[in-house]
């Protein structure tokens, strides 16, 4: 009953509302037509109201492309893209459809999860950093331009993905994003195009994109890799889409392996070791295809042939002195202040004043744990790592009720009728276990894939509450 209640006035809204575009669509024809009479322009009024029903109905979409746009950067992989603006018109779509569902229609499924706790009080101490920053200016560019995009979308993917075909097209949405960045990195290495010091792979660096640095490729490359390879040991998905994955993770492997990125590596060979333990019951033959892998790994990278970082230099070679200088940097930023930090997206500017080497040149982190201890102080650390435990804790305890309820576990005899549910938990799983090992040398406190990963962990949590 209450359901039928719901819907009756979701339906008196949608009416109501459609009729008072077409009232204002009427209008706008008439004033238009009077000051400029040609008929393309009222016909282009005239198709405002369904263009603004199609942005209601396809809420998820524009959000996911969004997301996907803005992380994957498909058009600068794809420059023929870049006139278009979709970023653009992706996020006006999103945003309105979300205004639409959450203060008209009120038919987004509102609901609060431990570990957004955590991320809400972030998000607090991130804010609050902006405006005790070193130079707020920076500050604040960086959060109109990146950071509350992330946010907003965060809890639209919370509040958006709870049900399981929804999970299942992000999952897929997520992995063929992958494969394509993954196959332009294979080509410009194969052609030789934008590549770092001679042999490192990028994408867009002629046109300035984030991709353009080898370790930000990396960290993109890297996401995808846990749901290809978890839709890759899901007995219950068919063969064609098994293989489409396989080949999807191939791809990935190859292309995190040409950016020389050793945070990248390290990430990668985190999901593999999860998923084998997941096959490989003896620990012994575990570790030793552990070290073996990594080994192969370092080799086929060709890391000791790096102009920086490779075994030319001496001891600790420069790349990996830079970054320890830079760990220095942050935390004596850090230390200079304790409860806020620099500020957001502050520590580049900051080196200067911090390192005890000056090479005549500013440096990044490199480093999730310094780059958010540096940023927003200790307060901001402490929560950052309990935000992580909780998402560990969340995934971890969903694998296991899932693992345990009849027809989500592949082994067991019913019939699979969770699709994508378990495939997508121990993605989001191996996903959180790559980020915090390559964290030790990308920096991905305040970017997209912790805050994806977040929210599809929440999101997974409570679809298999339900």
């Amino acid at each position: 009953m209450i359901d039928n209640q719901i819907d009756s006035q979701d339906r008196r809204l949608i009416g109501a509302g459609t009729l008072f575009f077409i009232m204002m669509a009427l209008s706008a024809i008439a004033v238009s037509w009077y000051f400029f009479p040609h008929p393309f322009i009222g016909l282009a009024i005239a198709l405002i109201p369904l263009a603004l029903l199609f942005t209601v109905r396809m809420l998820f979409w524009f959000m996911l492309l969004f997301v996907v746009f803005s992380f994957f950067r498909i058009h600068e992989v794809f420059p023929f893209l870049i006139p278009l603006k979709l970023p653009l018109l992706f996020s006006l779509g999103a945003l309105s459809s979300i205004c639409w569902h959450l203060f008209i229609s009120r038919s987004l499924n509102v609901y609060w999860h431990p570990s957004m706790t955590w991320l809400l009080l972030f998000w607090i101490v991130v804010v609050s950093s902006i405006v005790f920053a070193s130079n707020r200016g920076v500050a604040i560019t960086s959060f109109q331009s990146i950071y509350w995009k992330i946010m907003v979308m965060t809890l639209a993917i919370i509040w958006i993905v709870t049900d399981k075909k929804y999970l299942a097209k992000t999952c897929w949405v997520i992995i063929i994003s992958g494969a394509l960045v993954s196959m332009v990195a294979l080509y410009n290495t194969t052609m030789g195009i934008g590549l770092v010091e001679g042999s490192r792979v990028t994408i867009g660096r002629a046109i300035g994109s984030v991709l353009g640095d080898p370790n930000d490729l990396a960290l993109v490359l890297l996401f995808p890799m846990g749901f290809s390879v978890s839709v890759i040991l899901s007995s219950h998905i068919s063969i064609q889409w098994r293989t489409l994955a396989t080949i999807t993770t191939l791809c990935l492997t190859l292309a995190i392996i040409a950016t020389q990125s050793r945070g990248g590596l390290l990430g990668m060979l985190t999901v593999y070791a999860y998923f084998c333990s997941q096959v490989i019951r003896s620990k012994l033959v575990l570790v030793t295809l552990g070290v073996l892998g990594a080994a192969l790994l370092y080799a086929a990278a060709g890391i000791s042939g790096r102009a920086s970082g490779g075994a030319a230099e001496a001891g600790i070679d420069a790349s990996a002195m830079g970054r320890l200088y830079a760990w220095e940097a942050a935390a004596k930023m850090a230390l200079d202040n304790p409860l806020f930090g620099v500020g957001l997206d502050n520590f580049y500017f900051n080196y200067f004043y911090y390192s005890a080497h000056w090479d005549g040149l500013n440096h990044a982190v490199h480093s999730t744990w310094f780059g958010v201890l540096a940023e927003t102080g200790f307060l901001g650390l402490f929560l950052f790592i309990g935000l992580i435990i909780s998402l560990l804790k969340a995934a971890h305890s969903t694998i296991v009720k899932l693992n345990t309820t009849p027809g989500c576990n592949p082994e067991d005899t019913h019939s699979n009728q969770h699709g994508y549910l378990l495939t997508c938990a121990k993605a989001v799983f191996a996903g959180l276990l790559g980020t915090i090992v390559s964290g030790t040398f990308l920096t991905q406190g305040f970017v997209w894939p912790i805050y994806i990963l977040a929210a599809l962990t929440v999101s997974v949590s409570k679809i298999a509450q339900n």
